[in-house]
């Protein structure tokens, strides 16, 4: 698009914010990601999952516990007497009190649990696997927000640059007028008309400032960040160009691939599998491999601590197996409602295909439009600079009237700020493809 004195005017008129801080659209993504509460939330139930399948790893390891006992008895209890002439103990009841000690250590390793153990570990893998595409959706959502946020600020902030152009050309203009009107070559009416023109161009810069200003605040809001004091967004380093669109089918066949929340409900439905194995290993039997050490102290049998730990210490190990034969058929109802689950995870999974195809859809044809938008508000500007300068000429020479001029100069700024819009749209609606896209936003 050609360019004139008056855009370079116009960008030359930048916001002085050299003493604050300038955000990306990166930076803010970044910085939200870090604190958005959905995102820590997000990931705490990621780590959560995390744990879950670290627990179900090691259940196959055996297990092992410690136990001690210490009693206290009163009344008849039984005890060890020493025969005098063999040196032989004998044992009687008699009434007296007494302490005793047990210590005991055991272990039990499962053997078979009908194949719950490594569908567990499966399905607790599927968990966590869903568990971090649901993270990563977070962050793909609040992107989009933050972005469109963004590009909100970029085109306030455009619109006042916009606002403040027009009114130093009133302002100019003004000066003009004023001084044709020392020369006698303008009259008071029209010395007024200019006046009043400033006054509403200085109230439009104002407007257009507190438009920006409050979408400041909404994305400051929006990444959590304090104050949007010392807040200022940056201006793009990439020049705008118009871009080839990739047609719909094509960025859903990606999508489908690098989606999260495809991937997430492609998790569960596998994760359901597992679920129904899980119910099912209840009607297989159940084999343990179990063992103990253990030992016992009474104090009625006239021997040593030391002695009785010695003498009473003892060994197992054994098999224990558990042979489901009736439960009241909650097995078969656990089995039932984890095949329910299944075919709701199925559902869920196809209709949220639907649903992204839809949105892609949308999203290609609300860019296309955009697109087309932008192109024809790019020529009304193109059209409305080359009338507002041949008017403007006019206007010194004489030719044209200040009504004519202000016409001019305000249908050129309702251009420029139909053409900013559209841009801005454009790169909100090309942004939502590249999201589709599995690219990141920048």
């Amino acid at each position: 698009m050609r360019k004139t004195i008056i855009l370079s005017a116009i960008l030359a008129l930048g916001l002085q914010a050299n003493a604050q801080q300038r955000w990306t659209l990166r930076d803010c993504i970044d910085y939200a990601t870090a604190h958005n509460v959905t995102i820590l939330q997000a990931e705490n139930a990621a780590m959560q999952s995390e744990v879950e399948a670290n627990t179900a790893k090691w259940a196959r390891l055996p297990n092992l516990n410690a136990s001690g006992n210490q009693s206290f008895n009163w009344g008849r209890t039984q005890t060890a007497v020493k025969d005098e002439d063999t040196g032989d103990y004998t044992t009687k009841y008699v009434d007296a009190s007494s302490r005793g000690t047990n210590m005991s250590l055991s272990t039990s390793i499962p053997l078979f649990t009908g194949f719950e153990l490594p569908n567990q570990q499966a399905l607790s893998k599927l968990n966590l696997k869903a568990a971090i595409a649901d993270l990563q959706k977070a962050k793909e959502d609040l992107a989009i927000n933050i972005a469109s946020a963004y590009l909100q600020a970029l085109f306030n902030k455009e619109l006042l640059q916009v606002a403040q152009g027009q009114a130093l050309l009133s302002k100019e203009q003004l000066e003009r007028i004023e001084t044709l009107e020392r020369l006698g070559k303008a009259s008071a009416a029209e010395v007024a008309e200019a006046k009043s023109r400033v006054a509403q161009d200085d109230l439009n810069v104002v407007q257009c400032n507190n438009n920006y200003r409050l979408s400041v605040l909404d994305l400051t809001q929006l990444i959590e960040l304090e104050t949007p004091e010392g807040f200022e967004v940056a201006d793009p380093e990439q020049t705008f160009n118009l871009e080839t669109l990739t047609p719909p089918d094509e960025i859903f066949a990606t999508a489908l691939t690098s989606k999260p929340a495809i991937q997430a409900a492609q998790a569960r439905l596998e994760g359901s599998e597992h679920s129904i194995k899980i119910a099912q290993s209840a009607l297989y039997p159940s084999l343990n491999l179990n063992g103990s050490l253990g030992t016992s102290y009474y104090s009625t049998l006239n021997r040593t601590f030391g002695q009785q730990m010695g003498d009473n210490f003892s060994k197992y190990i054994g098999l224990s197996l558990n042979i489901p034969i009736f439960n009241r058929f909650a097995t078969r109802n656990r089995v039932r409602t984890a095949r329910l689950q299944r075919e709701s995870y199925a559902l869920q999974l196809e209709n949220t295909k639907k649903t992204l195809y839809k949105e892609i859809q949308q999203a290609w044809y609300n860019a296309t439009a955009a697109e087309s938008k932008y192109q024809s508000s790019e020529a009304a500007t193109e059209a409305s600079l080359a009338s507002f300068e041949l008017t403007s000429k006019k206007y010194e020479n004489g030719t044209a009237t200040a009504v004519e001029y202000n016409e001019a100069k305000q249908n050129l700024m309702k251009a420029q700020s139909d053409e900013l819009q559209a841009k801005y749209e454009y790169l909100f609606r090309t942004k939502i493809l590249d999201f589709y896209k599995g690219e990141e936003i920048q």
